[in-house]
């Protein structure tokens, strides 16, 4: 995929970016090898099945980290960098599901070339991570 170079005076208030990854079992154990977080509700089959969810889940985190993809390749693309998000979990995703990543510009900021996007991980229409970006396009 080719990394947008939009210009700062590109992108509008209301523009809306979006992707669609599935997360599969695969990348829930390169995560945990990753980052350490062997939690059996993620990776460990017999747990998943005796937790209240009947099945694994995928780590939060690693659904909340296409948020990095959403802004390092499509808004704003390679001309940016991360200040802040903020994350809010509303539900579970399991193995093998589907989301959307849609980020919304909420707001610019002229001044200092900062960017607020309206972040959202959405699973058959339900929002199941949100939260909010701040980012700053850089030379």
């Amino acid at each position: 995929m080719k990394v947008p170079n939009l210009n700062f005076s590109e992108i509008k208030e209301g523009d809306i970016y979006l992707f669609e990854k599935n997360l599969s079992e695969e990348n829930v154990m390169g995560f945990a090898k990753i980052t350490g977080d062997f939690n059996p509700l993620h990776v460990d089959v017999a747990f998943g099945r005796k937790s209240q969810f009947k099945s694994n889940i995928v780590h939060g985190m690693l659904a909340a980290s296409l948020f990095s993809t959403l802004v390092g390749m499509y808004c704003p693309g390679e001309k940016s960098i991360y200040l802040t998000q903020t994350l809010n979990f509303k539900a579970p995703i399991f193995y093998n599901e589907s989301v959307f990543v849609k980020g919304t510009v909420l707001a610019k900021n002229d001044a200092i070339k900062v960017i607020t996007l309206k972040t959202e991980i959405i699973k058959e229409g339900k929002v199941m991570i949100n939260g909010e970006a701040k980012v700053r396009m850089v030379k």
